[in-house]
């Protein structure tokens, strides 16, 4: 039975090689995109167009067609593509230039009989002229498509860009050039669709030319060459550039098979460097596989496994799998609340259409049509529930055997890894800073992980706007507050190697002293809490005068001519109470803090209600923007980069009554004694 998809719906597959049906009302140019587990694309050897075709593992059409097929050999991608994505763009300055002008598109995931396995028709579209119709993402060692329908009015470049590809611009005007030169051939709109059952099954067939193989009849079993299983490139940790080798195969697309064939012109030749390296050797040794989990019974998912994520070390694919679940998460439930404004449309269009006429809107007649389209609004809602609720038991499956597992750095403080900590020799991946969760899955919580060394200074919001309670107490709202910078200070210190990470403090007023004595006490901190206007300066002048050195140093290539007695660890500057004791100088320091510490290893946390701030107006708005802001009680002030949701987030504090804190920070200190003499 076919998966009939809506934006934001996934599917588990059941076979690796497959393809990828395009059908629309006017030619388009069909491409696709390779991604690693952060989705970016690593280079324009990861892209798949009419200029080049074929990528290992993947062909796409060579045409702008109003029908494409695409072939594709999962296995045979490289083990660092952990993402495809199905592009469709119209031609430039050849018909439409916007979707919204042309007939939806319709694209279905098939077996190489024919087999609709999934379909999507991409809707919503209006002066887009690019669109991510879907994407097969590797799961857990399994694959799945998703249909995710996100245009770009931009074009390509636009969408390219979106992905990470810093050569967007100049990758787009050349697939643009090879449709304009002929190297994509264009077709003529094939007859009238037939109905959307068999939309997918009414392709057009390839038609043979001297850069094309002939694929066989349209329709007919087995006929599409295999894929060539090709060298994959050495692994790349995320970030790195893999190249891959085309390899020549089948190709998809064509003219309808009512049209004549459209006459063939010869290829350009090839420029650039030749790459004389051997395909299958490799450079460097591949990452040890991720462990596997046992095999499930018989129409059962696949037995959740920690680390099952593609990394170096444990470390990476544990950060990489809570990143999937993140995602994962983020998506089923884009899915449901589709599904179910889906079905809030449908039940007031039939509401509307039935009671239009005046004489049918009371008595039986009425009341039938009003049960009836309740009705059907019930079911669709029901079976769209039954669809998270699948997903979150899988993902509550999987975070069941992923927290246990995670190292210190990722875990919670009542994870019992703390009970056997040690100070680490390097500094980890991340570092977790709370939990996040949606409304619709209040029992699964997703570790906020961070990535280390801090891109941005953090922001405790200790104002009453930060709490769901308008009740909240506003000095008990800011003791939390400073808990919660102390808890975040406390696991940075614990996470980073001895003598690599300092934290100062300022408390103009003392008001923290309760909140700060783990610190004090442990002994951890460079130096007592500044107090006073006079400390306020003292602490900021120093900051400031060490980030100025190490900017010149580093601009300058000069990084020996420190001075001496110069403290090259991560700094952190925590403030409590802004902007008491700042004045119009201090308040400049600041900013400058927040604005190039980050780059030269300086971090600043900051306690502060903005409310008490807005004496200064406008002034301090860069300030609060260049800060990520977390808040002491529960809020759902974070969005993700996939779908956008608000996520509540829970700060990760220490259990009360729990004595975890202090025997780390006793760890942390007496590592430290040792490298500071």
């Amino acid at each position: 039975m076919t998966a009939e998809l809506v934006r934001g719906q996934n599917h588990p597959l059941s076979q690796v090689r497959l393809e990828v049906r395009v059908s629309a009302g006017r030619p388009v140019v069909a491409g696709a995109t390779l991604s690693d587990e952060q989705g970016r694309v690593r280079g324009v050897e990861w892209v798949a167009h009419p200029g080049a075709p074929t990528l290992p593992g993947l062909e796409v059409s060579k045409q702008a067609a109003a029908d494409h097929r695409l072939a594709f050999d999962l296995d045979a991608l490289p083990g660092t593509v952990h993402r495809v994505s199905v592009l469709l763009a119209l031609p430039a300055g050849v018909g439409p230039a916007r979707f919204g002008a042309v007939a939806a598109p319709f694209v279905a995931v098939t077996g190489l009989d024919g087999s609709e396995v999934a379909s999507y028709t991409i809707t919503g579209l209006d002066a887009e002229s690019a669109v991510v119709a879907l994407e097969l993402y590797r799961r857990q060692g399994a694959w799945k498509v998703r249909a995710v329908g996100q245009g770009y009015a931009g074009g390509l470049a636009e969408l390219l860009t979106d992905q990470g590809l810093p050569e967007a611009r100049r990758l787009a005007d050349s697939i643009d050039e090879a449709v304009a030169q002929g190297l994509a051939r264009s077709v003529s709109v094939p007859p009238p669709r037939t109905p959307d059952a068999d939309r997918s099954r009414q392709a057009a067939a390839s038609a043979p030319g001297p850069d094309q193989p002939y694929a066989g009849p349209q329709g007919a079993s087995g006929t599409v060459p295999p894929l060539q299983t090709p060298s994959s490139s050495p692994y790349d940790t995320p970030g790195g550039q893999g190249a891959t080798v085309p390899q020549p195969g089948y190709q998809g697309g064509g003219p309808a098979p009512t049209d004549p064939p459209a006459v063939a012109q010869p290829a350009a030749p090839s420029t650039g460097p030749v790459d004389y390296s051997h395909p299958g050797r490799q450079t460097s040794a591949p990452p040890p596989p991720p462990p596997t989990a046992p095999p499930a019974p018989p129409g059962q998912p696949a037995r959740p496994v920690a680390g099952d994520a593609t990394g170096w070390s444990m470390e990476e694919r544990l950060y990489n799998q809570v990143w999937g679940m993140f995602e994962d998460l983020a998506r089923a439930t884009a899915a449901y609340r589709s599904a179910v404004d889906f079905a809030d449309s449908r039940m007031e269009q039939e509401l509307d259409r039935a009671l239009s006429d005046p004489r049918s809107r009371i008595g039986g007649q009425g009341d039938a049509a009003r049960e009836a389209a309740r009705a059907k609004h019930a079911d669709l809602v029901d079976q769209a529930r039954a669809a998270l609720d699948r997903d979150l038991s899988q993902l509550t499956a999987e975070s069941d055997v992923v927290e246990p597992a995670l190292p210190a750095a990722y875990a919670r403080w009542d994870n019992p890894v703390w009970h056997g900590y040690r100070v680490p020799m390097e500094i980890p991946m991340a570092v977790r800073l709370g939990d996040l969760h949606l409304p619709e899955s209040e029992e699964l919580s997703i570790p906020m992980l961070v990535r280390l060394p801090l891109e941005r200074g953090l922001w405790i919001d200790s104002g009453r706007a930060a709490s769901a309670d308008a009740l909240a107490d506003p000095d008990e709202l800011r003791r939390l507050a400073m808990d919660t910078a102390v808890a975040n200070a406390a696991r940075l210190l614990a996470v980073y190697p001895a003598g690599e990470f300092t934290v100062h403090v300022i408390d103009p007023a003392g008001s923290a002293a309760s909140s700060l004595a783990p610190l004090v006490r442990s002994g951890v901190l460079d130096g007592p809490p500044a107090a006073g206007a006079t400390g306020v300066a003292d602490v900021l002048t120093r900051l400031t005068q060490r980030v100025d050195l190490v900017q010149m140093a580093v601009r300058a290539g000069a990084a020996d001519s420190l001075p001496p007695g110069l403290d090259t660890a991560e700094q952190l500057l925590i403030v409590n109470d802004f902007p008491h004791g700042f004045d119009d100088r201090a308040v400049t320091q600041l900013r400058y803090l927040a604005d190039e510490g980050p780059a030269v290893g300086v971090h600043l946390m900051l306690v502060a209600d903005r409310e008490d701030a807005a004496g200064f107006g406008p002034l301090l708005d860069p300030l609060w923007r260049a800060l990520l802001r977390l808040t002491p009680v529960p809020d759902d002030h974070l969005a993700d980069p996939w779908v956008g949701h608000a996520w509540t987030y829970e700060p990760a504090l220490v259990p009360p009554g729990s004595q975890v804190l202090q025997q780390v920070l006793s760890q942390v200190a007496a590592a430290r004694r040792p490298w500071n003499r």
